[in-house]
């Protein structure tokens, strides 16, 4: 099996047009090797693959005829993350989520709607 497809049908990837970008970029390496999507993937094969800044490594248990459910994708590859890089994902969602403190930076479209409705409430000075 084509490892862009091996790929899709372990649902790493969502399209199988995905899988092969990836291959095509340098983001999977099959036995320490970058490969095309052509490339066949046998058992016992190691995979890493870099999706959202994490290397993840694959070991390759057998091979499916097409598509798998996301219960049963455990019998056909055994997934290791490194616990450094684990700690770094975690560390990025902590700090994606960080709260600004209010009236600095730019404001929100919130705030801009708020603003926009104070001004137009106050009525214009007259020239006399």
């Amino acid at each position: 099996m084509r490892i862009d497809q091996y790929l899709w049908c372990i649902r790493l990837f969502k399209s199988r047009n995905l899988a092969s970008t990836a291959c095509r970029k340098g983001h999977v390496v099959l036995n320490e090797q970058t490969v095309k999507p052509s490339r066949e993937v046998m058992p016992t094969d190691q995979i890493k693959v870099r999706k959202e800044q994490i290397w993840r490594q694959l070991d390759v248990i057998s091979i499916p005829k097409s598509r798998v459910s996301a219960k049963i994708v455990g019998l056909y590859c055994v997934e290791k993350i490194d616990i450094e890089d684990l700690e770094r994902t975690q560390l990025q969602q902590l700090t994606a989520h960080a709260k600004r403190d209010h009236g600095s930076g730019r404001p929100t479209k919130k705030e801009r709607r708020e603003i926009d409705d104070l001004n137009t409430d106050i009525p214009e000075e007259r020239e006399l």
